[in-house]
């Protein structure tokens, strides 16, 4: 998946923004005003960075070990970094991203919640 796709898929969800908080780079993706997505696009491989149950986190790097990496500079139980250089499918990244968006999601107050 390349990081225009990732780019999309992201605005593409409901409520979701896309801001830069930490400067010109890296993209972040928010619901609600709570981050869901951060993406490194000048990294090489680019990468990005979800929220996962704590149990999917070990699940998956230890799955894909070359592939989802602990989150880089992020809460190591809760997030992963995916390198974006094809060692996940394009679907399944989008999966994760869409998990991420609903973890997030149901942890915001109703009336912040997207319709």
């Amino acid at each position: 998946m390349k990081p225009d796709d990732v780019t999309a898929h992201c605005l593409a969800l409901p409520g979701a923004a896309e801001d830069f908080p930490f400067g010109d780079s890296p993209p972040v993706y928010r619901v609600g005003g709570k981050i869901f997505a951060i993406l490194s696009e000048g990294a090489v491989p680019p990468r990005v960075s979800v929220k996962l149950p704590p149990d999917e986190v070990l699940a998956m790097r230890a799955q894909h070990p070359d592939t989802v990496l602990p989150g880089y500079h992020l809460n190591k139980r809760h997030w992963v970094t995916v390198l974006l250089s094809g060692g996940l499918e394009a679907e399944e990244v989008r999966e994760l991203l869409g998990q991420s968006y609903e973890i997030v999601v149901a942890s915001l107050p109703r009336r912040l919640r997207p319709a």
